[in-house]
């Protein structure tokens, strides 16, 4: 197997696909405005390097992860950008009613020109449902129902009623059919339970996991498919991993030493923020040094923090635990400034990505086939030189002119 394809279930290998999360991790003193315009140049910078994905939050707590619409966030960068595919990851759909939030997505894959999907999931932060008053234990059913009532809202033709225990449809019809045909596309969550790759299956649309790829994670990560896939025999679906995309965490630069130190102002504070807000930890003792802390990356799994070679053995090593997938995605985290940030992304877009997209590999065949005859190539090529040189000789001799560079006597 190579690094630019990979065959997965006795398939030909398929390009892999690039995108970065935008949840977004930003430390809580730093100015709002300007966290929200960078963000926004960051997808520019992504749309130009030519990443495939940006996928936008929503989270109303913590005053870390800031955006609480992620449908807003769309709109805005949708005018910045010219063809990289704009997410909702996710709209938590307990917190909404399923016809504002089919009407509203259905409405920006009109804006977007057909470049949207639209991830859902049942909400991630506990103190985001208890402010609404909402047991954190509903979460799921909720979203089950809700999603059961936006597909229906988008795919049928006739007015959809439905009743639960938290909100009502009558004869409710959407006045925006999506953009893309048949359906725009759409993404149920998954972090560390069996409920998001099952919701996916039995509806027969894509899936994004949020769980990490730290050991543990990976564990899961290698069964998610497999109940994936059950779900959508059991209940006729079609699914396809390249819809499923993988959320990780990346920063490169030339050497370990530049990518460790370019780390240096926000690594330790995204860990503690993640500590406190998840079940996930990385590392126990609090008290690590900041190299500590990228030793624990790298050792764990939990990312990358080094060069673009480390980054292809990460990669490699996901497509062969998972199976294969279709898109990774990037945290992005503030583990450094933005200037590092895009640097990092530039890198990995240049000198990494070109190894599973498929899309240089037309160059390097044409390469390496030229390099491996080139004593052939270089000789045919002085080969050519003398024959014309000498067939000018010829014609000059037989003329009686003089070479060039002479003078005539008479």
């Amino acid at each position: 197997m190579t690094t630019s394809e990979w065959a997965r279930d006795g398939a030909r290998a398929r390009p892999l696909r690039f995108g970065v999360f935008m949840a977004p991790f930003h430390r809580s003193g730093h100015n709002t405005a300007l966290a929200i315009e960078n963000d926004l140049r960051s997808v520019e910078v992504l749309d130009s390097l030519g990443y495939d994905q940006v996928w936008f939050g929503e989270h109303h707590s913590s005053g870390y992860e800031i955006y609480p619409s992620p449908e807003i966030m769309i709109a805005a960068a949708a005018q910045r950008t010219a063809r990289i595919e704009l997410c909702s990851g996710v709209i938590s759909l307990p917190y909404h009613h399923p016809l504002i939030v089919a009407d509203r997505m259905a409405f920006l894959d009109h804006m977007t020109r057909g470049r949207l999907i639209c991830g859902v999931g049942p909400g991630a932060l506990p103190s985001d449902s208890a402010m609404m008053g909402i047991d954190y234990n509903c979460l799921r059913t909720r979203m089950d129902e809700a999603l059961t009532a936006i597909l229906a809202l988008l795919d049928s033709d006739e007015p959809v009623t439905m009743s639960t225990d938290w909100f009502e449809l009558r004869d409710a019809q959407l006045q925006h059919q999506s953009y893309r045909s048949p359906r725009l596309k759409m993404a149920v969550a998954s972090a560390l339970s069996p409920s998001g790759p099952r919701l996916a299956g039995r509806n027969g649309i894509g899936l994004v996991s949020f769980g990490g790829t730290s050991e543990g994670a990976l564990d899961v990560l290698a069964s998610t498919w497999d109940v994936m896939s059950e779900q959508a025999m059991a209940y006729e679906q079609p699914v396809s991993r390249d819809d499923w995309a993988i959320v990780g965490m990346m920063h490169i630069a030339p050497t370990e030493a530049e990518a460790r130190a370019e780390t240096r102002s926000g690594l330790k504070e995204f860990f503690d923020y993640r500590h406190a807000a998840s079940p996930f930890r990385l590392y126990d003792d609090d008290g690590l040094s900041h190299d500590e802390i990228v030793d624990c990356v790298n050792a764990k799994g939990a990312g990358v923090i080094g060069t673009p070679d480390m980054a292809v053995e990460f990669v490699n090593k996901l497509l062969d635990r998972t199976g294969g997938f279709g898109t990774l995605l990037f945290n992005a985290n503030d583990w450094s400034d933005p200037a590092a940030t895009r640097r990092s992304w530039e890198l990995f877009a240049r000198e990494v990505a070109p190894k599973f997209d498929g899309r240089s590999q037309s160059r390097v065949r044409s390469h390496e086939r030229v390099m491996g005859h080139k004593q052939e190539l270089v000789a045919q090529f002085l080969g050519g030189i003398q024959l014309a040189k000498d067939s000018y000789d010829a014609e000059r001799k037989q003329s009686g002119s003089s070479p060039p560079g002479t003078k005539e006597t008479r």
